[in-house]
């Protein structure tokens, strides 16, 4: 009986593991973008002080 629910809990853990490597990821990169915007956004702001 225990193995019925030990199989599909396991499959369940590593689906959720590998969701959340794939959701940092995903945040990883969308920061990373973000910080490249901020840069060019400053960087035109600085030439158009001048």
């Amino acid at each position: 009986m225990k193995v019925k629910f030990a199989v599909p809990a396991m499959a369940l853990a590593a689906m959720l593991l590998a969701a959340c490597n794939t959701v940092d990821g995903v945040g990883k990169d969308v920061e990373a973008a973000g910080e490249g915007i901020q840069e060019g956004s400053e960087a035109v702001e600085e030439d158009l002080k001048d």
